[in-house]
């Protein structure tokens, strides 16, 4: 064991922030922290490493436990005192680490040059004695292995080589936040506390770290919205849910999948144990009424019964959420987008050249790329916000544009809340305004908070409620998931999933890619590539690329066994293809079946709802649920069409 947090809880003045909080660490263990924005998980971490003391418990970590934080931008902004020196360069920064090896290294060349010298002969055993203990010190913690680390946690990181060089004080946030990380990953901790680790890296630094964490030695304890990420590395989720946690063993989609029957089973305990409750008063007041002496003694009787029932706690409600809703106010053309030739660059420099695609009406487009490859430029030049070097953008008929920046520049940092939505639909009357932000977790006074005052996850909620106000038939949106917890992510995919328009999006987010997207455009320095399908499919499809090319780097012998060999490579390609294939028709049946699961559900709830006597009353609310499961009645039909005729594919 490395570490326990042991019935701990924590308050911060009169508020509580953690409640009786018990989990384990082992030794090598990867694990993920997870609940809604504000549950605690910061906090959580802040007692691991001694910045907070708990209040009640305690937190024990085993002797000798060497730990390696990595805090979120903002905090690790904060830290001045820990940070490097600003005129250090990016490389020395992360090659400090290894300053006890280099100062090994010292003593041994002094070491060499004082028996090379035959200086004190009387004392020559012992200077051979303390240079074989120093040797084998400086081998087992890799001595000459640092410089090849530090270039390869770097590259991994993103950084090319020409950056090496440049002063740390330079570097964005961003930028010093993946450097520090680049340190923590470089340094031997046998715990690593690593808080939003992906934020700030691309897909491919992503993956590269994803490699590191899963043949890192040590222990892993992360907080992360990537979800994707966490199914990839840890092996238990312990989620922190209403100021206590609970400890899942599996990935995240393990934990989401057993959260929710556990949930339902203890829903279900609940109410059949009310009833049983309910039924048993009922009885006692029944039999108390007969006034006999015998029947006061048997209503006795049943109380003492009832009092040693062990009462089951009402599940706890879930966390607010955000309820979205995308619906177009007309529909636009089958052509939504035309591009041609787009080229850009500034400064003299080419960003890129030569990009050309067509979107067609309901297309769910995700581009990725590399940092810095000019996705966001891109986007900017679609939307109309910046002006190409060279190239043709043509928009179809009826085409009505909706976009989100991840800067949220488009809102205004003068207004409110209420103003901002006010004003850019002055037609909404006041309770419209307050009902649309209430749906986005708004409430009360909070609708008169300044723009100013909003983080970057209030931000982005206060965007996307404007645009869900806007009736846009194209939705283009760059960085949608970032700062929402996961939560929030979630309803966003299933907005998403259902949005009948036309959808281009800038993601480093690959669950969210992969449940969304129908096709992905990869921007390189080499132009554009199209893949048709979600992320899986698109790692299939470019493994089955780099397969292609090493047989072709690998020509085929001549002679005798030319046709026979040839034969045996095309047999193998038309066997990967129909594998590939294959896959992706199982993707797709999937994510239908996963839509009709829930679809089924919203249908079940709506007949929960018009079961209700309050609304069976209300004959608005009545018809207003009976207009939603009539839709909902057509989409399940729709979607078990596409279900039938996706599983009848190449029978």
């Amino acid at each position: 064991m490395l570490l326990q947090m042991k019935n701990v809880s924590k308050n911060i003045g009169v508020a509580e922030i953690l409640r009786g909080v018990c989990f384990i660490m082992e030794e090598k263990e990867k694990a993920a922290l997870v609940g809604v924005n504000g549950a605690g998980k910061t906090s959580v971490f802040r007692l691991i490493t001694g910045q907070w003391q708990a209040d009640e418990g305690s937190v024990i970590r085993a002797n000798g436990t060497r730990l390696g934080y990595l805090p979120q931008l903002a905090e690790s902004e904060a830290q001045t005192e820990a940070a490097p020196n600003a005129d250090h360069t990016l490389y020395d920064v992360l090659d400090a680490v290894f300053a006890p090896l280099y100062k090994i290294e010292a003593e041994l060349r002094a070491l060499e040059r004082q028996m090379a010298s035959n200086q004190g002969e009387i004392a020559f055993p012992q200077i051979i004695k303390t240079y074989d203990k120093l040797t084998q010190r400086f081998i087992s913690e890799g001595g000459f292995e640092s410089a090849s680390r530090v270039r390869g946690v770097l590259r991994g990181l993103g950084f090319p080589e020409e950056r090496w060089a440049q002063p740390f004080g330079q570097l964005s946030g961003g930028e010093k936040t993946r450097a520090m990380l680049g340190r923590l990953l470089l340094e031997r901790a046998d715990l690593l506390l690593l808080d939003e680790p992906t934020n700030h890296l691309d897909i491919e630094s992503v993956a590269w770290l994803e490699e590191y964490l899963r043949a890192f030695p040590g222990a892993v304890l992360l907080i992360s919205h990537d979800r994707y990420f966490m199914d990839r590395i840890v092996t238990k989720t312990i989620e922190i849910e209403n100021k206590t946690a609970y400890v899942y063993n599996g990935d995240y989609t393990t934990f989401v999948k057993q959260k929710a029957v556990n949930r339902e089973i203890a829903e279900k305990h609940f109410r059949e144990q009310q009833k049983v409750i309910k039924h048993h008063e009922e009885v006692i007041k029944t039999i108390r009424g007969f006034s006999t002496e015998a029947a006061i003694i048997r209503a006795k009787s049943r109380e003492k019964m009832q009092a040693k029932i062990e009462r089951a706690e009402k599940p706890a409600d879930l966390p607010d959420t955000m309820r979205l809703r995308l619906t177009p106010s007309i529909k636009s053309g089958n052509d939504v987008l035309s591009v041609e030739g787009l080229a850009m660059g500034f400064d003299g420099k080419a960003l890129f050249k030569d990009i050309s695609f067509e979107l067609k009406k309901g297309d769910k487009t995700a581009i990725i790329g590399p940092n810095g490859i000019g996705k966001t430029t891109l986007l900017k030049i679609l939307v109309g916000e910046l002006v190409p070097d060279s190239g043709r953008i043509r928009e179809g008929v009826n085409v009505k544009l909706g976009y989100y920046d991840q800067a949220r520049q488009q809102l205004d940092e003068t207004k409110t809340l209420f103003q901002e939505l006010s004003d850019t639909y002055p037609k909404l009357t006041n309770t419209d305004i307050r009902t649309r932000l209430s749906a986005f977790m708004f409430r009360g006074d909070d609708v008169f908070k300044p723009i100013t005052a909003l983080s970057g996850g209030e931000r982005g909620r206060v965007a996307m409620a404007k645009i869900t106000l806007a009736g846009a038939n194209f939705l283009v949106l760059d960085e949608p998931t970032n700062h929402l917890d996961i939560y929030s992510k979630e309803i966003l995919e299933d907005a998403l999933r259902d949005f009948s328009g036309t959808l281009l999006y800038i993601s480093h987010d690959r669950y969210f890619i992969n449940h969304t997207a129908t096709r992905i455009l990869e921007l390189t320095a080499n132009g554009l590539t199209e893949y048709i399908g979600n992320y899986d499919d698109y790692l299939a499809e470019k493994q089955k690329h780099l397969q292609a090319e090493i047989k072709t780097d690998d020509p085929l012998p001549s002679g005798s066994a030319d046709e026979s060999d040839r034969n045996r490579q095309n047999q193998w390609k038309t066997q990967k293809a129909q594998q590939s294939a294959e896959r992706k028709k199982q993707a797709r049946i999937n994510r239908l079946e996963e839509d009709i699961a829930k679809t089924e559900e919203a249908i079940a709830r709506c007949d929960v709802k018009l079961a209700d006597d309050a609304i069976a009353r209300d004959a608005a609310a009545s018809e207003a649920v009976y207009g939603e499961r009539t839709e909902l009645e057509e989409k399940l039909d729709e979607l078990y069409e596409a279900w039938d005729a996706t599983n009848s594919e190449g029978s």
